[in-house]
């Protein structure tokens, strides 16, 4: 890693056109990297865009500031961009497939390539340069030591540190979840030292909920959850009609599965959602059951010990039934 850091620190030097993405459904380790590194190089006078495969909560909107360009609504806007730019910094993904129909115009672009990811197993052909650590936090935990060991945290803001204290909030469950350490509880001290109001970033977050995503919430946790004891395992479904219903926005269900897995008794959690006619997989654990396996071996997908996600090809009612006899078999 020293070696890539003083490349990194040669490859910024001077100004350069930069592009920063990150993975699809960007959530808010992928905005707060994205964010801070964009207010970074910015400081360091370079032009930069920042650019998602899609759309984003708008819970994360404050974090944004306009700055981030939708590749779904914007495609030729993002080509034209990409065939100027110097350098791509690919955020909090290990896998191009992340990047989903902006992928291909990046694995075409003769710029230089850096990977920043906490993610296990990463794709090592998609870089130039691979800065990744799946035993870290988040990518803004990672993002901020990079920065320190390039010694150039003197450019720090209070729009940087609240970008990294988003990314490391969010991913870590509001500091509950193991990759949660002491070093991690320093860096979050120092950036509330650089200006980032903790109080008002997890209001913005967390207390910041619409009426319907209460009333889903409710009808999850009332009608839709159902636990098997027995397993010590628990699954939440929701069809595309049952959204509806509801008025879904995009990060409604965020954080649902983690009432299931807060449950006595209940150590594995998988939350399936149909939208836009694709299902989804959200698995949570708790101990050394990995999910990041299953979630490889059965969904296409994959992530961390605890936390992983993937997709099925199959209908809401058919993933349960496959993800039912999983369950008998951890």
């Amino acid at each position: 890693m020293v070696e890539n850091i003083e490349k990194l620190k040669d490859i910024i030097s001077s100004p350069k056109n930069i592009l920063i993405t990150s993975h699809r459904n960007p959530d808010g380790d992928a905005i707060g990297s994205s964010m801070s590194l964009y207010y970074f190089l910015k400081k360091n006078g370079h032009k930069v865009s920042v650019i998602m495969p899609n759309s984003y909560p708008d819970f994360l909107q404050p974090f944004t500031n306009g700055k981030v360009i939708d590749f779904d609504q914007n495609k030729e806007k993002v080509i034209d961009v990409l065939k100027t730019v110097d350098v791509i910094f690919m955020l909090d993904m290990n896998n191009m497939s992340r990047l989903a129909d902006l992928s291909i115009f990046v694995e075409e672009s003769n710029a230089i390539k850096i990977l920043i990811d906490h993610h296990q197993e990463p794709q090592l052909n998609i870089a130039n340069y691979i800065f990744s650590d799946p035993n870290i936090s988040s990518t803004c935990e990672l993002l901020y030591e990079i920065i320190d060991q390039m010694q150039m945290k003197k450019y720090f803001d209070s729009l940087i540190a609240e970008c990294i204290y988003l990314g490391i909030m969010t991913d870590t469950g509001s500091f509950k979840f193991k990759s949660t350490t002491a070093k991690t509880h320093f860096i979050l001290s120092d950036l509330i030292n650089y200006g980032a109001d903790n109080y008002k970033i997890h209001e913005l977050i967390y207390d910041n909920n619409s009426q319907s995503r209460m009333h889903l919430l409710g009808y999850c946790l009332n009608k839709k959850l159902i636990l098997y004891p027995e397993y010590n395992s628990a699954i939440i479904s929701l069809t595309e009609d049952e959204l509806n219903t509801f008025n879904f926005k995009k990060g409604d269900t965020e954080g649902f599965v983690n009432y299931a897995l807060s449950i006595k008794g209940i150590n594995f959690v998988a939350f399936i959602i149909e939208k836009d006619n694709i299902v989804k997989l959200s698995l949570r654990s708790k101990g050394s059951l990995c999910v990041n396996k299953i979630a490889k071996q059965y969904f296409n997908g994959g992530g961390h010990t605890n936390a992983s996600g993937g997709t099925s090809y199959l209908s809401v009612n058919e993933t349960i039934k496959s993800v039912e006899k999983i369950i008998k078999t951890i």
